[in-house]
């Protein structure tokens, strides 16, 4: 079975080395061996014995016919969908772990790869290391999936786990998790949680069966967390992630990336470093948690692999995937219910009967000097914005959802 690589990067060195490590294993599993006849890559890698299978021009993949699977690992939508889109037209299965692409493209293209008795694989474009996608398309399709909730960024725990041990301000762990190379240098997709946000974009599309679009769910970082709400949140018995969810909420569909209050008693809440967490309810198997590190060269070039074994067993079969291009109409954010952890600066005397003249009943919570702390009980979004924007004079210092 001969394949081409797309990119020599992280995780394309990655492929190389499981593929070379587990060579014989992986026959077994796959029924042949698997051998790479081409690496496309701008660069040369003189005096490295893979300079031998660097090409600079995907028409030659394209045009060999002994290519039967494509393995993307250069990240980006262009030129990945492109090639994508070509190789299927070609009769030759396409693995990538390249969440963008997926998010955007993925019904499309496992459209093309249905049409052409071939398969669009991306095991690894949502949990690295982590199996989920196979297990949602082929494990739990006797269950009715009604929430997905996942701790789906490395980047952001690792910050947020070291800011609650070492009582340290986010910007300092940013930095440690720049110097460790667990954040890029420009963390902006991390930390902002539009990685999170792709990626349960994928989950949500695979579990309904209809596309969700990343760009149409509401998605909050983690930059405004201080070290003072850890404070709080473990004073309260409550600890602070980064969730990415996607929920059945009567009758439609609902999803969000923000911080989150969880229980210590949660099953995420001692996800913690740079390991994730998934959780899947269905109404027949309950609660199933996936866990390990959703990145890093190996943990994903694995689940590459174990997708280029996949399609290999598979030549001329499409694998069913329930994901069609019929665009899921969100629920509306300002309707979804769910209480906030607000920290208030006093500011005005009475802040107290101000607060419960506006918001009703609320938990005062211990607060800071100078500060008045307090949860709120179950409201719409709508009517939280429509409440604390009638506080004016009061400075809010921070406002965190927490999970019901």
């Amino acid at each position: 079975m001969k394949i081409a690589l797309l990119g020599l990067g992280t995780v394309g060195m990655g492929v190389v080395e499981v593929i070379n490590e587990n060579k014989e294993s992986i026959e077994k599993r796959s029924g042949q061996a698997i051998d790479i006849k081409y690496i496309l890559d701008i660069r040369d890698f003189e005096g490295d014995p893979i300079s031998s299978l660097i090409i600079k021009d995907f028409d030659t993949i394209e045009n060999d016919d002994e290519i039967a699977i494509v393995v993307e690992a250069m990240g980006g939508v262009e030129p990945a969908y492109t090639y994508a889109k070509r190789s299927l037209l070609k009769g030759k299965s396409f693995v990538t772990s390249n969440k963008e692409l997926v998010a955007l493209h993925g019904a499309e293209l496992l459209e093309i790869a249905r049409k052409n008795k071939v398969n669009f694989l991306f095991e690894a474009s949502v949990g690295g290391g982590i199996p989920i996608i196979r297990p949602l398309n082929q494990s739990l399709t006797a269950d009715e999936i009604y929430e997905i909730t996942g701790i789906l960024n490395g980047t952001t725990n690792f910050i947020l786990t070291k800011m609650k041990e070492d009582g340290s301000a986010f910007e300092d762990v940013l930095k440690e998790a720049q110097t460790l190379g667990y954040a890029e240098k420009n963390p902006e997709a991390d930390v902002e949680g539009y990685d999170s946000c792709r990626k349960i974009a994928i989950l949500s599309s695979l579990a309904f069966g209809e596309h969700v679009n990343y760009q149409d769910i509401p998605t909050e970082g983690i930059t405004k967390i201080t070290k003072e709400d850890i404070t709080y949140a473990e004073g309260m018995g409550y600890v602070i992630k980064l969730l990415a969810t996607c929920q059945k909420q009567d009758g439609s569909i609902f999803a969000r990336v923000s911080p989150m209050l969880i229980s210590k008693l949660h099953p995420l809440a001692m996800v913690n470093d740079v390991f994730n967490g998934i959780l899947v309810k269905g109404n027949v198997i309950g609660e199933v948690m996936f866990y390990g590190r959703g990145a890093g060269k190996l943990p994903t070039a694995s689940a590459v692999v174990a997708d280029i074994v996949d399609a290999a067993k598979h030549i001329g079969t499409n694998i069913i995937v329930f994901w069609n291009s019929e665009k899921v109409n969100l629920k509306d954010k300002k309707q979804v219910k769910t209480k906030y952890f607000v920290r208030l600066e006093k500011g005005v005397d009475a802040v107290q009967n101000l607060v419960k003249e506006i918001f009703g009943s609320v938990e005062e919570v211990q607060s800071l000097s100078q500060e008045y702390a307090f949860i709120t009980d179950l409201d719409t979004e709508e009517q939280f914005a429509n409440k604390i924007n009638r506080l004016p004079e009061l400075k809010v210092v921070s406002k965190i959802r927490i999970e019901k």
